[in-house]
């Protein structure tokens, strides 16, 4: 469903005639070397396609023109091999409407100490060069990234791959549709906010469908269908004796498969990324899409419960930048803390839908009560989260703006079998520590609701509020709550 190898940057290199054809020739050999080499490696999930050296104003107009309108660019990285006087590039910068990287290398690593003469200084002079380029788009207040070292540079492909990440979930957003099956869970205010600015803003859409047009679509799903997908469910988890067929409980587990074969088919049909729904709005439903949506999750859609639209679109953006990595993604709920002085975690769960993605064995499938929304007790995957490294990021409307807020953790191994906790978990540490996390956290106004990730951190996702010209909070390994507060604070100032 996600493959990036699909998308491409375009790399785009600035010159002008004062140097001389020899000297042109040379950037333009230089250009595609380096972008060759970008290309190739293997750190970098998207094409890097080579662009002729822009040398005019209207040269840059037309790249910049043509990346605009071209369906799998996703972004630019420009370089400055010589000098390019930036006043050449106000028209086409004015028209951007990519994600911007803004290359400071130089194609020799080293200087040659023996041979270089005044030749080499003028072909080699992106130390200037870049900064002439740099200050126009300071000037012209533009969002960018800018990435300093050699092309060669294990640490500038890291970061290249990083921002080509962040633009592939920031493209995937571009004209994306999320589904609600129901409103809003009744009376919660941080999982509401205001579609048409977020539209504006993000470039999806979110619109709501009655909870009968998604029941007439699983009614129509065949009992072949259902045969077919059941029989995956025995093959790829552990089922309870409950749920094998003749066992009490099967009917339960077909009606489960029915659901996901609607819920899919309703998706593609409506070419959606996504999808809410809510335990409050299940008429003709037999039970809470569980198995379900943990499944879709794990293809790469987008999901969050009650009817929590800005979580499940960042769900999505947060499955296509993760796309190849090891780990994975998924709606996650800061459920209940453990607050023993020696060992203080945070179990996240929900009640039902955690994406099977970031399971560390092969999950059991389970039935039990849910204890709300009123209907037959709902099928679910059932595991522990691997330990290591993540992050949480929450997207919340503070009214004048979008925060995208940050908490970097650490997940461990169960301390616990927890042989009574019917849903799949995970126990992270929040950085700094328990207090000051949960804290900055709460400051910030940060939602219940995240998107757990395993295999993206807090660069991916400052490089993704970058382009979306939104406020970006980081709690971290550094966080310090008098100096978060100040920051609280003078972002309220910046953004107003």
């Amino acid at each position: 469903m996600i493959n990036l190898k699909e998308l491409e940057v375009w790399f785009v290199t600035g010159s002008q005639h004062l140097y001389g054809e020899e000297t042109l020739n040379k950037v333009a050999e230089h250009s595609q070397v380096i972008a060759a080499s970008l290309n190739d490696a293997p750190q970098i999930p998207v094409r890097v396609v080579f662009k002729p050296t822009v040398k005019s104003p209207e040269e840059i107009y037309a790249v910049i023109q043509e990346a605009n309108v071209a369906k799998n660019c996703i972004g630019i990285i420009a370089w400055m091999h010589t000098f390019s006087p930036a006043k050449m590039w106000i028209s086409g910068l004015k028209i951007m409407q990519k994600p911007l990287l803004h290359f400071h290398t130089q194609f020799n690593r080293d200087i040659p100490w023996a041979t270089i003469d005044m030749d080499f200084m003028n072909l080699n002079q992106s130390a200037h060069g870049d900064r002439e380029f740099g200050f126009m788009m300071s000037r012209m207040r533009l969002n960018r990234k800018v990435v300093v070292g050699h092309w060669q540079d294990e640490e500038s492909l890291s970061k290249i791959n990083d921002w080509t990440r962040a633009a592939a979930g920031w493209h995937d957003w571009q004209g994306a549709k999320f589904v609600r099956f129901g409103d809003n869970m009744r009376y919660v205010a941080v999982t509401d906010g205001d579609k048409v600015e977020a539209e504006m803003k993000f470039g999806y859409s979110v619109n709501t469908h009655g909870i009968g047009d998604l029941v007439k679509v699983i009614n129509e799903v065949s009992e072949e269908a259902v045969d077919v997908l059941v029989a995956e469910y025995a093959d790829s988890y552990t089922l309870t004796p409950s749920l094998v067929k003749g066992g009490e409980r099967h009917e339960s587990l077909r009606d489960a498969a029915r659901i996901e074969l609607g819920l899919e088919a309703f998706l593609v049909a409506g070419n959606f990324k996504g999808f809410t729904d809510t335990f409050e709005d299940l008429h003709g439903m037999k039970q809470l899409p569980g198995i379900a949506a943990q499944r879709l999750m794990a293809k790469g859609y987008g999901f969050a419960g009650e009817g929590d639209w800005k979580t499940a679109a960042l769900v999505r953006a947060m499955k296509v930048m993760g796309s190849g990595l090891k780990g994975g993604n998924s709606f996650m709920e800061d459920y209940t803390y453990h607050f023993n002085p020696d060992n203080r975690l945070v179990l996240g769960a929900h009640m039902l839908e955690i994406c099977p993605s970031i399971a560390d064995v092969k999950p059991t499938c389970e039935i039990h009560p849910l204890g709300i929304g009123g209907k037959e007790d709902p099928v679910r995957l059932v595991f522990n989260s691997a330990p290591g490294p993540a992050i949480n990021a929450s997207i919340v409307d503070m009214g004048n703006r979008f925060r995208l807020l940050v908490n970097e953790v650490l997940a461990v191994a169960p301390i616990s079998t927890l042989p009574n906790l019917p849903v799949a978990r995970v126990l992270w540490k929040p950085y700094p520590n328990m207090h000051t996390g949960c804290a900055a956290w709460i400051l910030a106004g940060g939602a219940h609701h995240t998107c757990y990730s395993q295999n993206l951190t807090a660069e991916h996702l400052q490089d993704f509020a970058e382009m979306s010209g939104i406020e970006f909070v980081l709690i971290g390994k550094d966080t310090n709550l008098y100096q978060f507060k100040n920051e609280l604070r003078w972002s309220e100032v910046a953004f107003k």
